[in-house]
């Protein structure tokens, strides 16, 4: 694991070149190791700082630079923080860093600042991983509900069920030391009605992360019909750009085009398939076997069915196979229909009449995509959690809760459905780092960025 008692240094900003580029320098040395390279060699707390840095074995200038010290502890790591705004020359920063650890520094290790605000109490552990969530955010939906966890909401709500838990086991351990009382401290209804709430909290919380994976990790939306059904062109239009060869022709596409979309805040990966069919040659076999194979592993599948064409039996297939939840397109809605709603199956099957060539109807697809893969109408408020670890742990306290509950209605004593309670802390606890390993903390900040 990170030693985190002396200087680290490593470059904050992107790699390639830019206007500026960040050199981050924390640890009890920050300010000794900085001063060493600029002149005048003097920083005051929390004031940006021109100055010119130099290469103390000849005095040569590298560059003018801004240097700003944070003093302990209101840094974001919480040690002595420095940081020279350089110009974002690669070579430029990077020796920087050279002369930087000539003095004294070390190069940080990926994650290593983050992980010294989880030491120092700047951060807790969903923060921490909410940092590198906000960094890897590609739509503004990841970027707003990684950002609302940076400021504390999961942690709120995992922080007001743990008081609940708390008090809970409290009564209940309270109540051990009384054994020929029997619930002394905390009587059956109280105990049930209270452990009825922390179990609802939990499902709710559980429930709004199942969204929330949907938003930070994005899905596979694969596009599938018999040929010429006007999948590409839906492609295209989804996409706002012409990906795809679109012709008059059957079978044009023989291999898998993707695309990332950003649809409805989501980060939706669009995969157009071949159409299926039998196949006429071994190229399009193959293009057929792979859109299968794009369908099994997408979230949701769109059936594009030609609405200016009749009915097939293989456009009936695609409707009366629901092993990956799909939605079913009418393309071509700008063209008289060629068929009406009870030819196509089953009454209660819903479509989405859209047209690629004027746009009607992508709005409302954009839309049911949305709620297919989410459950939700709407994110006005994002939800609290969004990563799978923290999902996982919320169900395995769900999961002990019920137990606790199913033991209280058999009649279980007060140490037996205490187990139960404090094995759904000890969950809670892992989400905010309170109780973690060093083996899940180096899982965690490795995959960090090197400067964060």
């Amino acid at each position: 694991m990170f030693v985190s008692d002396d200087t680290i240094v490593a470059i904050a900003t992107p790699a390639g070149r830019a206007g500026i580029g960040v050199v981050r320098l924390s640890g009890p040395e920050s300010v000794a190791v900085a001063t060493t390279l600029i002149r005048p060699a003097s920083l005051t707390p929390r004031h940006a700082t021109l100055v010119k840095l130099l290469d103390p074995a000849d005095e040569a200038i590298v560059d003018q630079v801004v240097a700003t010290w944070f003093a302990a502890p209101h840094s974001y790591t919480g040690e002595e923080v420095v940081e020279i705004s350089a110009h974002g020359s690669p070579v430029l920063l990077q020796r920087i860093v050279d002369l930087a650890i000539h003095a004294g520094a070390r190069l940080a290790q990926p994650g290593e600042f983050t992980f010294r605000a989880y030491l120092r109490g700047r951060l807790d552990l969903a923060q921490a991983e909410a940092v590198a969530d906000l960094i890897d955010a590609v739509t503004p939906l990841q970027a707003r509900a990684a950002m609302d966890q940076l400021e504390g909401t999961l942690t709120g709500a995992i922080s007001r069920i743990d008081a609940a838990l708390f008090d809970l086991s409290a009564r209940l351990e309270a109540s051990l030391d009384y054994p020929d009382e029997g619930f002394h401290f905390s009587g059956l209804p109280e105990t049930s009605t209270a452990m009825s709430r922390i179990t609802a909290d939990l499902a709710d919380l559980a429930r709004d992360g199942r969204a929330g994976r949907v938003i930070r990790e994005g899905r596979s939306v694969a596009i599938i019909g018999r040929p010429n059904a006007g999948k590409s062109s839906l492609f295209n239009a989804l996409i706002g750009a012409s990906r795809a060869i679109v012709t008059d022709i059957p079978g044009t596409t023989r291999d898998l085009l993707t695309e990332r979309v950003d649809i409805e805040g989501l980060a939706i990966t669009l995969v157009d398939t071949a159409g299926l069919r039998e196949a006429r040659d071994a190229i399009e076999a193959e293009g057929v076997k792979r859109a299968r194979d794009a369908q099994r592993v997408s979230a949701l599948k769109l059936i594009v069915i030609d609405g200016s064409a009749p009915i097939t039996t293989d456009d009936r297939g695609f409707v009366a196979d629901w092993s990956v939840p799909g939605l079913v397109v009418v393309s071509k809605a700008d063209l008289p229909r060629a068929w009406s709603p009870d030819e196509l199956g089953p009454a209660d099957v819903e479509t989405i009449a859209v047209s690629a060539r004027t746009g009607e109807g992508l709005d409302e697809l954009r839309r049911r995509v949305f709620v297919a893969l989410t459950a939700r109408e709407d994110l006005r408020d994002p939800p609290a959690i969004t990563n799978a670890r923290h999902l996982a742990l919320v169900d395995t306290a769900l999961d002990a809760m019920s137990r606790a509950e199913a033991a209280l209605a058999d009649g279980a004593t007060e140490e037996l459905v205490l187990t139960d309670v404090t094995a759904a802390r000890r969950a809670l606890e892992e989400i905010t780092g309170r109780r973690t390993t060093d083996d899940l903390l180096t899982h965690i900040f490795a995959r960090f960025c090197l400067g964060k």
